[in-house]
């Protein structure tokens, strides 16, 4: 019992390390993820290594391949589109679900959020900006109720994280996102879960026009 449960905390701990490689641009699109190679550079057993790449393909981020090496799972344009169209969709109803469930505390995780993302835009931190837009996106899905939803989210996101700085450049830069974000606070802070979720979606939306221009070049 006690060596299973060692194994699966080494697939976890393999899946955040290899998660990372991919979200962070370390491992690209279409990279090859041999079993043995990856083994050897954690320094882990293959069983380990298998059932992160399990759980990777299960989140999107990796494609099987039958009889050869997992690789780095690689988004086609109608893929990044419908992805992105369904995206908009998650977080609008996960909003309008969270909205008059969420308690002061909550709306305080929010508020220290948006802090956190205007001291990283005074210092131009695009990364921890990101970390902290994250988190604040995360509290509606995770206090919106619905099991689902939160499931269907990370598999449509999750691989979306790698292009997170090529979409701010469509939709603004760092200030123009805070001000974003500033408005959906005010609506929550009123109880307006359609005008917060209205807002959700003017931030999130870029015209699909534009994305197509944009994945071509």
């Amino acid at each position: 019992m006690v060596t299973q449960f060692e194994s699966r905390t080494l697939a976890e701990q393999a899946f955040h390390v290899i998660e990372h490689a991919i979200l962070s641009g370390e491992l690209k699109p279409g990279v090859e993820l041999a079993e043995v190679d990856l083994s050897e550079k954690y320094g882990v057993s293959r069983g380990p290594i298998r059932e992160a790449l399990r759980q990777l393909s299960a989140v999107g981020l990796v494609q099987l391949m039958p009889r050869r090496p997992a690789v780095v799972r690689v988004f086609s344009k109608k893929e990044f589109l419908d992805g992105y169209l369904l995206r908009e969709a998650l977080e609008a109803l996960a909003v309008r679900l969270a909205v008059p469930q969420l308690s002061l505390d909550d709306i305080e995780v929010l508020i220290k959020r948006t802090d956190e993302m205007e001291k990283a835009t005074l210092s131009d931190d695009v990364t921890t900006y990101f970390i902290a837009n994250n988190a604040f996106h995360r509290v509606f899905v995770e206090k919106c109720g619905n099991t689902q939803l939160r499931e269907l989210y990370d598999q449509v996101t999750k691989p979306m994280l790698r292009y997170q700085r090529w979409t701010l450049q469509l939709r603004g830069e760092l200030r123009s996102s805070l001000a974003e974000h500033n408005r959906i606070v005010d609506a929550v802070r009123s109880g307006n879960a359609e005008e917060a979720a209205k807002l959700m979606i003017e931030h999130i939306h870029v015209p699909l026009s534009r994305l197509d221009e944009w994945i071509d070049e």
